[in-house]
C-alpha cells in the first residue's frame, strides 16, 4: 500500500505516520526528516537546503524528487510507503506516479489532515521553544505554511478526482486522528 499524508508543517503527519509504520509495516518517507539529516551532514546539498528553509523558502522540486527516488525502491520492497510532506506540488505529485509506474504501483490512498492555521502557529512556536528546531522558528514557519496553502491547493482535485482524497480533522486528539485514518485505509 502506498499512502500520501497530507497536511502542512507541523499538522501532525510524523506522529500519524510513525503509529503506522508501527502497526502496518511499512516504510516512512519524511522530506522534512531526510532534508534534517541532509543538513545535519553539513554537505553542499544539507547547506544548501539550510539556506532555503531558514527563508521559510521550499526546497525545489528537483532536490525533494530525488530525495523520495533515492528510498523509493526500498519502500516498496518493505510492503509500502507512507509518503509525509510529499508532494507538495502538482508536478511533484506527477513524478511520485511515474516514479510508482516504473515499479508497477501507484498511490492507493492520500488522507488530508485539515488542521486550523492559527493553532498550528501555536503548535510550532511551543515546539520551537522546547526542542529548538530551526525550521520551526514561528517567522519562517509562516512564511512556509503560506507556501504550503499556495502551492499545495491544486493538489486538492488531483487526487479528489481520481478517488484517492479522504479527510481527516487533524485537531483532534492523536488517538482520534488515528482511528479516523485507520478507518479511510480500511474502509
Amino acid at each position: 500500500m502506498n499512502l500520501i499524508l497530507f497536511g502542512p508543517p507541523a499538522a501532525g503527519k510524523g506522529t500519524q505516520a510513525k503509529r503506522l509504520v508501527e502497526g502496518r509495516g511499512m516504510v516512512q518517507l519524511s522530506t522534512g526528516d531526510m532534508l534534517r539529516e541532509a543538513i545535519a551532514s553539513g554537505s553542499d546539498l544539507g547547506l544548501e537546503c539550510q539556506a532555503i528553509m531558514s527563508r521559510g523558502d521550499l526546497v525545489s522540486d528537483e532536490i525533494v524528487i530525488a530525495l523520495i527516488e533515492a528510498r523509493l525502491k526500498e519502500a516498496e520492497d518493505a510492503g509500502g510507503a507512507i509518503f509525509d510532506g510529499f508532494p507538495r506540488t502538482v508536478a511533484q505529485a506527477e513524478a511520485l506516479d511515474a516514479m510508482l509506474a516504473k515499479l508497477g504501483k501507484r498511490i492507493d490512498h492520500v488522507v488530508r489532515l485539515k488542521v486550523d492555521d492559527a493553532a498550528l502557529l501555536e503548535r510550532v512556536a511551543k515546539r520551537y521553544a522546547d526542542q529548538g528546531r530551526p525550521d520551526d522558528n514561528p517567522e519562517s514557519f509562516k512564511v512556509r505554511l503560506e507556501a504550503y496553502n499556495r502551492n499545495t491547493a491544486p493538489l486538492l482535485p488531483y487526487y479528489g478526482d481520481k478517488g484517492l482524497l479522504t479527510e481527516v480533522d487533524g485537531m483532534g486528539s492523536i488517538e482520534t486522528v488515528a482511528t479516523a485514518i485507520d478507518a479511510a485505509l480500511d474502509a
